[in-house]
C-alpha cells in the first residue's frame, strides 16, 4: 500500500504540474470544467464542489408499463454539466419525436462472464459487475480494448455466444426474466446493409418482417424512426449508391441499422459501439440524436472506446471496465471526482475519457517504456510515470470502499424489491407474410444489383455465342455424333463454371440473413424458400436465353418439345448449381474460399462427367461410386443427348442404318429406354432439392445449437443464484 500511496502522489503531482498554468497555456475559446458565471476561464476539477450521492426515488405507476426513475440531485450534479459546465448541442430543429416511448429498468448483480480460452490469465471476461440503467437516459460501458464491453453488453442483453458461461442476475422492471421478442432491439457493432435499396425502403421491408399488422400502421412505424435518427434528408437515397453516386456515410449508415431495431418501439435499445469507425463530428451528431432518442423515454445502454469532451458531457451514467473489473459505475461528473480521490485528477485541457483511458489502458506502460528517453518540444514525453496496473488496483479498490458503489447497491435493491410490469411480447409478422417479403426484396434487389445475375446472363451469353460458332453447322451425319457431344459438354460444364461468379451476391444473402436472424426478424425456412423464389425467374432466364442461342447455332433437332426439354434440363442444371453455390458459402462464410472449393468441385465433376473417360470405364472405389453418381453434370448431358438422339437413325453403307444409342455407345454411356430423359431430368430436380434441404439443416442447427447452449447455461445460471 505504501507503494501505490506513493506512485498516487507521484502521479498527482505530475498532473498538476502537467496542468499548471506555468507549463501549459489553455486556449481562451478551450475549458474543460466551469462555474457559473465564469464561462470563460479554464479551472481544474480539484476546484469544483465536492458531490455527495444522488437521491433516486423509483415508483411504479399504476395502469402503466415502465418503472419510472425521478432523480433529485442532492449536490450539484451532472444537470449542472449540461448547464453550465460542457454545453449540450443544440438539437436539430423539426426532428423532434412526438411519440413516447415506455422505458424499462435494467439491472445487472454479481455478473460474472467466462469465456474458455478467451484470455491467457483467466477464463473470466468479466467480474462481479453491478449496475443499471434507468428509462430516458444513457448508459455508457467504457474501457479499453479488450476490457470486457461487448461481452458485459451481451450478457445483459441475454446475447451471449454458445461458449461463454454467465453468472449472476439480470432483473428488467424488477423481474428476474428474459427481454421477450419486440421488447428491446441489440444493434451489432457490425450490421450488413443491403446497399441497393433506400433507406425507407430498407426500414419499410424490415418492418413488414417484424411487426403484424396493416401495411399503414407499418409505414407510421418506418417514418417514426426515420425522424427518431435524424434520416429525412436520406431516406430516398440508395445505402450502398449507384453508379457514380456515393453511398450513405458511415454515420449515416449507423443510424439506418439503429433505425433497423427502433421500428419495433423497443423499450430498451443496446448499441455495441456506436461510434465505430466515425469521425468527430459524425460522432457527436450519433450521441445528440441517440440523446433525443433517450429524452422519448427509452432506455439506452451502450459501449463505447473513446469520445469527446461534448460527447462525454451527453452520458447520464458511466461503467469504466478494465480486464473485465468495474472500476467505476455512477454519474459522469462523479467518475472525475472518482479519479481525483483516487489521486489521478484529470488535467484541464484533456478529456475525460482519454484520462480515463490513459490511466487505465495496460498498452500505454509499452509507450511509455519505449520512449523513456525521448524528449520532445513539450517536455519529457514519459513524465506520467505511475504503472497502469498500480492505478487499476488502486481505482479499484478507492470505488469499493467509496459511497458511489454504496448507493449503486442501495438503487439495485430499490429497483428489485418490488417487480414492476412485465414487458410483453409485441407478436410477429407470420411465416407466409415473412417469405413473401423476402421474395419480393430479393426480387427487387437482383433487378437492380447487376453483379448478382445480369453479370452472370452477359457471361453466359457470351460463353453461348463462343461455344456455339465454334461448333457450328456441325450438320446430322453420324461422323458429327462425337462433336456434338463435346458441344453439349462444354456448354453445360462451362456455364456451370461460369455462375460461380454469383458466389460474391450469395454471400450477401447468407450475411443479411445471419444478421436478421440474431434479432429473430428472419429463419432458416423463410431464407430458404425466399431466395428459391425469388432466384427462379433470373435462371430461368439465363437458361432459356442461353439454351435458344446455342440450340440453334449448334443445329440441334428442330422440333419445339426437344427445345423445351433443353430449356428445362439446363434450368434444372443451373437450380442444382445454386443450391451447391448457397451449402459451401454457408460453410465458408468467405468469398474466396468458397470460390476455390466450388472450382474444386466443378472440376472433380466434370472429370467423373463420362466425357473423358465412359462412366463404365471409370476406376471403380472412387470415381464411379460415388463421384459420378454425386456429379450433376453427369445427369444433365445425360438427358441433353438423349433427347437428342433415341428415336434417331444414321444410314451406314447403302442398306443398313443403326439408331442413335447404337451410335453414342463408344462416345457416351447413355440409356436405351425412350422415357430415361425424364428420370435424369427428375434426379436434377431431387438435388435441387436436397442441396437446399442441406442448407437448411445447416443454418437451423447452427440457430438450434445456440438456442440449446443458451437454455442449458440458463438453467445452471438458475441453479447457481436461486432467488
Amino acid at each position: 500500500m505504501e507503494e501505490i500511496q506513493s506512485q498516487s502522489d507521484n502521479y498527482r503531482s505530475s498532473s498538476s504540474s502537467a496542468s499548471s498554468p506555468a507549463s501549459r497555456v489553455p486556449s481562451s475559446n478551450f475549458f474543460y470544467l466551469r462555474k457559473p458565471g465564469s464561462l470563460r476561464q479554464p479551472i481544474s476539477f480539484e476546484d469544483s464542489p465536492e458531490w455527495e450521492d444522488t437521491d433516486v426515488e423509483v415508483r411504479v405507476e399504476e395502469g402503466g408499463d415502465s418503472i419510472n426513475a425521478a432523480t433529485t440531485p442532492a449536490s450539484p450534479s451532472l444537470s449542472k454539466l449540461n448547464s453550465g459546465s460542457l454545453p449540450s448541442p443544440p438539437l436539430p430543429e423539426g426532428a423532434a419525436v412526438a411519440r413516447k416511448i415506455a422505458g424499462a429498468s435494467v439491472v445487472w448483480k454479481d455478473l460474472t462472464v467466462t469465456i474458455k480460452g478467451k484470455r491467457r490469465y483467466s477464463d473470466k471476461v468479466v467480474k462481479s459487475s453491478n449496475g443499471y440503467a434507468l428509462p430516458g437516459t444513457m448508459t455508457v460501458i467504457m474501457g479499453p480494448a479488450k476490457s470486457g464491453k461487448s461481452t458485459l453488453l451481451r450478457a445483459i442483453a441475454g446475447r451471449l455466444p454458445h461458449s461463454a458461461r454467465m453468472y449472476g442476475e439480470v432483473f428488467v422492471n424488477g423481474a428476474k426474466s428474459e427481454m421477450p421478442y419486440g421488447s428491446y432491439g441489440f444493434v451489432e457493432r457490425e450490421t450488413t446493409l443491403i446497399g441497393s435499396l433506400t433507406v425507407r425502403e430498407y426500414l419499410y421491408y424490415s418492418a413488414l418482417l417484424q411487426l403484424p399488422g396493416f401495411f399503414c400502421q407499418r409505414k407510421n412505424v418506418v417514418e417514426d424512426a426515420i425522424h427518431a435518427m435524424s434520416l429525412s434528408d436520406y431516406a430516398n437515397k440508395l445505402i450502398g449508391g449507384h453508379c457514380y453516386m456515393k453511398g450513405l456515410p458511415c454515420g449515416e449508415r449507423r443510424r439506418v441499422r439503429i433505425a433497423r431495431e427502433l421500428v419495433m418501439r423497443p423499450h430498451v435499445l443496446f448499441i455495441d459501439e456506436p461510434l465505430y469507425h466515425l469521425d468527430s463530428v459524425s460522432a457527436l451528431l450519433m450521441m445528440v440524436t441517440l440523446k433525443k432518442l433517450a429524452s422519448t423515454g427509452c432506455t439506452l445502454l451502450f459501449t463505447i472506446n473513446q469520445s469527446s469532451t461534448e460527447v462525454f458531457g451527453l452520458f447520464d451514467r458511466i461503467c469504466l471496465l478494465s480486464n473485465g473489473n468495474t472500476l467505476f459505475f455512477g454519474e459522469t461528473l462523479a467518475c472525475l471526482q472518482h479519479f481525483s480521490n483516487a489521486g489521478f485528477p484529470c488535467p484541464i485541457m484533456q478529456s475525460p475519457s482519454d484520462h480515463f483511458l490513459r490511466a487505465i489502458n495496460t498498452d500505454f506502460d509499452r509507450i511509455i517504456a519505449m520512449c523513456k528517453s525521448w524528449q520532445d518540444d513539450h517536455g519529457d514525453f514519459s513524465s506520467v510515470n505511475m504503472d497502469t496496473a498500480v492505478a487499476i488496483r488502486t481505482l479499484e479498490a478507492t470505488y469499493q470502499s467509496s459511497a458511489d458503489a454504496a448507493a449503486v447497491e442501495t438503487m439495485i435493491l430499490r429497483l428489485t424489491e418490488k417487480e414492476g410490469p412485465f414487458l410483453k411480447s409485441k407478436g410477429k409478422a407470420s411465416s407466409a407474410t415473412r417469405v413473401a417479403v423476402l421474395t419480393w426484396r430479393s426480387l427487387l434487389i437482383m433487378s437492380r444489383e447487376w453483379k448478382y445475375y445480369w453479370l452472370r446472363l452477359i457471361l453466359c451469353m457470351i460463353l453461348t455465342l463462343c461455344v456455339g460458332t465454334v461448333f457450328s453447322g456441325l450438320g446430322h451425319s453420324l461422323s458429327s455424333v462425337v462433336t456434338r457431344v463435346a458441344a453439349i459438354f462444354v456448354f453445360v460444364s462451362f456455364n456451370s463454371l461460369l455462375n460461380i461468379a454469383g458466389v460474391p451476391a450469395l454471400m450477401k444473402e447468407i450475411k443479411t440473413y445471419a444478421s436478421e436472424e440474431s434479432n429473430m426478424h428472419s429463419g432458416a425456412l423463410v431464407f430458404l424458400l425466399g431466395q428459391l423464389l425469388s432466384s427462379i425467374p433470373f435462371l430461368f432466364l439465363i437458361s432459356i436465353s442461353s439454351s435458344l442461342v446455342f440450340y440453334f447455332l449448334v443445329g440441334l433437332r428442330d422440333e419445339f418439345s426437344l427445345l423445351m426439354y433443353f430449356v428445362l434440363n439446363f434450368f434444372m442444371c443451373l437450380l442444382v448449381n445454386e443450391g451447391l453455390m448457397l451449402v459451401v458459402a454457408s460453410i465458408w462464410k468467405d468469398v474466396y474460399w468458397s470460390i476455390l472449393t466450388l472450382i474444386s468441385i466443378h472440376v472433380v465433376m466434370m472429370l467423373s462427367a463420362g466425357y473423358f473417360r465412359i462412366r463404365n470405364a471409370l476406376p471403380g472405389p472412387v470415381w464411379t461410386y460415388p463421384i459420378s453418381y454425386v456429379a450433376f453434370h453427369t445427369y444433365s448431358i445425360k438427358g441433353l443427348l438423349e433427347n437428342e438422339y433415341l428415336g434417331t437413325s444414321f444410314p451406314v453403307g447403302q442398306v443398313r442404318t443403326i439408331s442413335g444409342y447404337q451410335a453414342l455407345q463408344s462416345a457416351y454411356d447413355i440409356s436405351s429406354k425412350s422415357n430415361s430423359k425424364w428420370g435424369n431430368l427428375l434426379v436434377l430436380f431431387l438435388m435441387a432439392i436436397g442441396y437446399r434441404l442441406l442448407l437448411f439443416v445447416l443454418l437451423y442447427l447452427r440457430v438450434k445449437k445456440n438456442t440449446f447452449i443458451h437454455k442449458l447455461f440458463k438453467c445452471d445460471h438458475d441453479t447457481n443464484n436461486p432467488r
